[in-house]
């Protein structure tokens, strides 16, 4: 499976619309998580955040929000962000502008955040200019790869640990499918983050209505 760990700056520059890192002087950077929540794996990655007194971002799945209310309140509480990651996961390429936006109108009625983060980082190109007049649409920085078979925890760390730098935007996975090999790796990231001397923060987000 081929994928850029690192988002190569021309990437950064020609989607720059897109917000790649967040801009800051501090040692910071900002750990995500798609496609939750997920009853039995959302809940511990909470519970690790909490040990280690780090905070995240959580781009839910209207659908799974339907499904698991408690524990999307429970990532409120606990001082996390939320962002929009559609109703139902679609691929943006090859749809409809009005389905993908009908999709995120959905998603918006569960999850209020003026965080958007396009299913597979693929979004469809005749809605964005739409979606950027009410969202920051969030990419990333580093790609942790828990999503690819052949790569394993460790790899995982390693990919996450050598490329950090202030601002980084990481991406990994809550759902039933990558669960044991981001769970797995999880704790040796934030620790091998905290040790570099890098805080683990949430991004920012604010309500629409």
């Amino acid at each position: 499976m081929w994928y850029w760990v690192k988002t190569p700056y021309i990437i950064k520059k020609i989607f720059r619309n897109q917000v790649w890192n967040i801009p800051t002087n501090e040692p910071e950077v900002y750990l995500t998580f798609d496609d939750g929540p997920t009853k039995g794996v959302t809940e511990k990655v909470l519970t690790i955040l909490k040990k280690y007194n780090a905070k995240a971002t959580f781009f839910c799945i209207g659908r799974n929000v339907v499904k698991n209310p408690d524990i999307f309140i429970r990532i409120t509480n606990e001082g996390h962000s939320i962002g929009n990651h559609s109703m139902t996961h679609p691929m943006g390429w090859g749809k409809s502008k009005k389905m993908y936006l009908r999709d995120i109108e959905k998603a918006q009625k569960y999850i209020n955040s003026n965080l958007f983060r396009p299913p597979y980082g693929k979004i469809n190109i005749k809605s964005n200019k739409t979606l950027q007049k009410k969202y920051k649409i969030i990419m990333w920085d580093i790609v942790g790869g828990d999503f690819d078979e052949n790569c394993s925890p460790k790899k995982v760390i390693e990919n996450i640990t050598l490329n950090l730098s202030k601002g980084s935007i990481i991406v990994l996975h809550d759902n039933l499918k990558f669960k044991e090999k981001m769970l797995s790796a999880l704790p040796t990231v934030i620790e091998n983050i905290q040790k570099k001397g890098f805080e683990l923060k949430a991004i920012p987000f604010s309500p629409l209505k």
